[in-house]
């Protein structure tokens, strides 16, 4: 069964999954502070399906960390961003939550999946 969040990474200067990115979630507790919930690898596919099994998604703000220096550093090349981190609001526990991160060596987007 798929976590209720997921992720996937794809390079877009290949065009292709980014294998091996180290990601770590977080939550936002009620003292303002990122509590780190999950963490994981990606797969051969580029991503990250089960890093929350068992966990329960609540309502709040969250954080996902890419580590994208290492990944880059693999492939010999320099990465303008070692790291990618970004925050986004879950206001509906019972949807999925799929947050993907488009990246280059010297770009990155991202939205809400599906």
């Amino acid at each position: 069964m798929a976590s209720p969040i997921t992720t996937h990474v794809l390079d877009t200067n290949l065009g292709k999954p980014a294998v091996g990115v180290a990601v770590v979630l977080f939550k936002l507790d009620a003292d303002k502070q990122y509590q780190k919930i999950a963490a994981g690898e990606t797969n051969k596919d580029g991503r990250i399906v089960d890093w929350m099994e068992g966990q329960q998604r609540e309502a709040g703000i969250y954080r996902i960390e890419f580590a994208t220096d290492p990944y880059f550093e693999k492939q010999g090349k320099s990465c303008f961003f070692p790291t990618v981190t970004f925050d986004f609001r879950i206001e509906n526990p019972d949807e999925h939550y799929h947050v993907p991160l488009l990246v280059s060596a010297f770009g990155i987007s991202t939205y809400r999946g599906s």
